[in-house]
C-alpha cells in the first residue's frame, strides 16, 4: 500500500469515527472521557492526521459504546 493510499484510509476511517461521534451527539470530550483517549489525539483521528493501532479502534468503540466492526464499516478503494 502506498503512501497516499494510506492517508486515504486514514482519512476515510477518520469520517467514519465523526460520524457516528456526531451521530450519538457525543463531543470530542464525552468521547474522551468514555475512551480514556487524549480528545486533541481523537480529533487528530477524525481528520486522518494519526494512524492507529487496533487496541485504539477498541477504546474508540468501547467509548461510543458499538461493536468494534462498525468504525471499519466505511467505502475505501484500494488503488492498483
Amino acid at each position: 500500500m502506498d503512501k497516499k493510499s494510506i492517508e486515504l484510509l486514514k482519512n476515510a476511517f477518520g469520517k467514519n469515527l465523526q460520524r457516528i461521534r456526531t451521530t450519538k451527539r457525543k463531543s470530542l470530550l464525552e468521547l474522551s472521557y468514555n475512551c480514556s483517549i487524549d480528545e486533541s489525539k481523537i480529533s487528530k483521528i477524525e481528520h486522518g492526521k494519526f494512524d492507529i493501532k487496533m487496541s485504539t479502534i477498541f477504546e474508540l468503540a468501547r467509548g461510543l459504546e458499538i461493536h468494534p466492526k462498525k468504525l471499519l464499516d466505511f467505502e475505501f478503494d484500494f488503488e492498483d
